[in-house]
């Protein structure tokens, strides 16, 4: 009589790296399984059955029983987030770091479906934490830029005001530190868009471009670090001081449009940022503005045009700010970004984001339909081709909008042509309702 392989134990939650199955106990060939005491264990810990794992264990079933997969009942009770079954396995004897079939220990699994207790619980038995996706075997190929984890000192941490932004000391020096969520180590897209983006980093030095400064990709959690800017981004600024006096407007548009100009221009690739937007340009404690943030940035390697691999989605960038072509999931050039500082540049000048009262997933609609923010400031707000500037910036067509060494010389040009002195107080009036509310 031919003998049968061992059953197969699958549970609703996968094993990090695991292709989802259902819920059953069945032999190989696919027919149902007489359940021996060691599938009962699986099933046990899935359910959170401490007696009844108690009972197994006491008859002398085996705690680090691995079913076809390789999986054992620790597996299943991280998955599953049972807390208490997890310490009860470990204090029966049961491995910490055994691997399933797909190299997913307990504490990947744990990690993947965000258990936090078992996290915790795992480590302090001795659990080692999962590789980084970039680890690398040999001592010599450790990238230049890496940081060991243990010089960042997030004692005295702030949250800066992009939440996966905090702030930390590196070598006697404040530093903005990028930490990537523990869903990196699963998902292929964040490996391969935090490889693109200290590709990018690497290459790139400009006044108006945040300064990168090294990386830990050896270890978990994975992170950049970049030059540390106190006074804050754009957004969290436009916010306080609300509308901004048009020389004032006009000197951050030049930051941002020269750091841009160096992206576009960059030799041999040009950069697309993709995500320029006010909380991803900050201010330094000269007062000027740097481009920073390239997570969602393309490099023109081989053709003048890139295109997203699936629809961009509000949850990952603002779609206040996003180009229509990005949102159809088109093909796409470097005018994305051109578009998008139009709307920056107006924001500026009229006080509040693109189509504010409307909800954000509304806003990409919008554009795709060509219509644009409305122009409320008074027209001597927008004096010397201002307005003008913002429309052919924002143009439907993006071989219409100009590039960034165009928008410079304008930009130049309507600078000196602004008067600098104090009269510019309450020289734009905004009505708010049925208010007049001066901007200074």
């Amino acid at each position: 009589m031919e003998s049968k392989s061992p059953a197969r134990f699958v549970l609703g939650k996968q094993s990090s790296l695991a292709p989802d199955q259902s819920v059953q106990a069945q032999d190989a060939d696919g027919s149902e399984a007489a359940i021996d005491p060691r599938v009962r264990l699986m099933y046990m810990a899935n359910e959170g059955d401490l007696e009844g794992i108690n009972e197994l264990l006491d008859s002398g079933t085996d705690v680090n029983y691995r079913d076809i997969d390789k999986r054992t009942a620790l597996h299943v009770a991280a998955c599953q987030g049972k807390t208490d079954v997890v310490q009860l396995l470990l204090s029966r004897g049961a491995e910490v770091d055994p691997k399933d079939r797909w190299g997913s220990t307990p504490l990947a699994d744990a990690v993947y479906y965000k258990n936090h207790d078992i996290i915790k619980l795992l480590e302090k038995h001795g659990a080692k934490p999962p590789i980084a996706p970039m680890h690398v075997q040999n001592a010599r190929e450790v990238p230049e830029y890496e940081i060991h984890p243990a010089e960042l000192d997030f004692s005295n941490s702030i949250e800066i005001t992009k939440g996966t932004f905090r702030m930390a000391s590196w070598r006697g020096i404040q530093v903005a530190v990028k930490t990537l969520g523990e869903e990196v180590l699963t998902d292929e897209n964040k490996v391969k868009a935090f490889r693109d983006e200290l590709a990018l980093l690497q290459r790139i030095r400009h006044p108006n471009v945040v300064q990168f400064l090294g990386a830990v990709t050896q270890s978990n959690p994975m992170m950049i670090v970049t030059e540390y800017l106190p006074k804050g981004d754009l957004r969290a600024y436009l916010k306080k001081k609300g509308a901004l006096k048009p020389t004032l407007a006009v000197k951050f548009a030049l930051d941002i449009a020269r750091g841009m100009n160096y992206l576009h221009e960059h030799k041999p690739e040009a950069i697309i940022h993709r995500d320029l937007e006010p909380s991803n340009i900050l201010r330094d404690d000269s007062g000027h503005l740097k481009v920073a943030d390239f997570g969602f940035s393309k490099i023109l390697k081989f053709s003048n045009t890139v295109k997203e691999d699936r629809p961009v989605t509000c949850q990952e960038t603002s779609c206040r700010y996003v180009a229509p072509e990005v949102y159809k999931n088109e093909e796409y050039d470097t005018k994305v970004d051109v578009f998008s500082f139009a709307l920056i540049l107006q924001e500026m000048i009229e006080g509040c984001p693109p189509f504010s009262t409307r909800q954000e997933k509304e806003v990409p609609k919008v554009y795709v339909a060509n219509e644009r923010p409305p122009f409320r400031a008074p027209p001597k707000c927008y004096a010397y081709g201002l307005r003008e500037l913002i429309e052919e910036c924002w143009s439907e067509k993006p071989f219409k909008r100009p590039t960034f060494r165009q928008i410079i010389t304008r930009l130049d040009y309507i600078y000196n042509q602004l008067p600098h002195k104090r009269h510019w107080k309450g020289y734009c009036i905004h009505r708010l309702g049925h208010l007049n509310v001066f901007r200074t």
